[in-house]
């Protein structure tokens, strides 16, 4: 009896440790498999060119995605990264263009000048949606959907509606150049990624990030600052909005008003395919990562089989769900 009862414990734990370890490590398993199918269905995808041409589409959605997770992590969501990647792109490509109709009096300025005005333009869009949210406790949806209209509208308002072209070789290097062969955008991503991961991971800050997200009552009481959390956590995403602003106008060689356009979806199901739930309090960095890579990848990949993008919508929607559908389950025992 005793040894029955020895095996069946045995089994449960076996049977328990592979669920733990599908839950830790689903999508990392899920992002190989992925691989290795396209990789069998078409010849060009391991290939060295496009496997940079995929890092290169990933890097602009992952920057945005990671400035998603510290906002989802507290229980809100950012509508509005979408239309600060075009206004903070307009802004400092104004400053760094050698077209004289397009640019302001005195342009082009050094690049640190553009990079510096593109950085201050997100910070700014996201503190002003962090103080609606954590000071006037708007829901954070409402708030964002405010900011998202209100930073689309203040693109064509300063650019009258057209493009800036003609941007300088200093600035586009952020979105053309190289460090040591690797893209300059991969680089600032593997950059936004490692700070995140610390902050996160290493430091008070982080751990209150989790704690308000997980529990807000509970982090309130022990002395937690919610306030001042919420509000830091948007300025993240509009700082990191505007670098990925600048990193699209670089990469393309000019700013365009439209530019942006449903990008927050893209992030968002980069987060919340990566394991980050939408209750907060739970979620990684690194899922984030692995969410926006599968995205880039599938969208690639779908590209190299000839797929039109209306069905790459569809399968990302369907991917969406069921990420949220998991974390439901996992959650509340569905």
């Amino acid at each position: 009896m005793s040894v029955g009862n020895n095996k069946n414990a045995k089994g449960w734990l076996g049977s328990e440790q592979r669920r733990l370890l599908i839950q830790e490590y689903g999508i990392f398993f899920a992002f190989l498999i992925l691989v290795a199918v396209l990789s069998v269905s078409n010849e060009f995808f391991l290939t060295a060119g496009n496997i940079s041409n995929v890092l290169l589409q990933t890097s602009i959605n992952g920057v945005l995605a990671i400035g998603m997770t510290f906002v989802i992590l507290t229980r809100g969501i950012d509508l509005s990264v979408g239309s600060v990647v075009a206004l903070a792109g307009l802004v400092s490509a104004s400053f760094v263009t050698t077209s004289a109709t397009a640019g302001i009096s005195g342009a082009p300025y050094p690049v640190v000048v553009g990079l510096g005005i593109g950085l201050l333009v997100g910070v700014a869009c996201g503190a002003v949606s962090g103080v609606i949210v954590s000071r006037f406790s708007v829901p954070a949806f409402v708030a964002t959907l405010g900011m998202l209209s209100a930073a689309r509208g203040l693109t064509l308002i300063y650019g009258g509606g057209r493009p800036v072209p003609a941007l300088t070789p200093a600035f586009r290097w952020i979105g053309t150049g190289d460090v040591l062969g690797i893209p300059a955008p991969v680089v600032i991503l593997a950059v936004v990624f490692a700070v995140s991961w610390w902050i996160l991971n290493r430091t008070r800050f982080g751990r209150y990030i989790y704690a308000v997200g997980g529990n807000p009552h509970a982090a309130r009481t022990s002395g937690i600052n919610i306030t001042r959390i919420q509000f830091v956590v948007y300025v993240v995403s509009g700082g990191l909005a505007g670098l990925a602003g600048m990193l699209l106008s670089a990469r393309t060689g000019s700013a365009l008003p439209q530019a942006g356009i449903a990008y927050e979806l893209d992030a968002i199901a980069a987060v919340v395919i990566g394991g980050t739930s939408l209750s907060g309090g739970v979620g990684r960095v690194t899922g984030t990562l692995i969410g926006a890579l599968i995205i880039g990848v599938m969208n690639n990949g779908l590209d190299l089989m000839g797929i039109q993008s209306y069905y790459q919508q569809v399968l990302k929607g369907a991917l969406i769900v069921g990420a949220v559908m998991l974390d439901q389950k996992r959650n509340y025992g569905a």
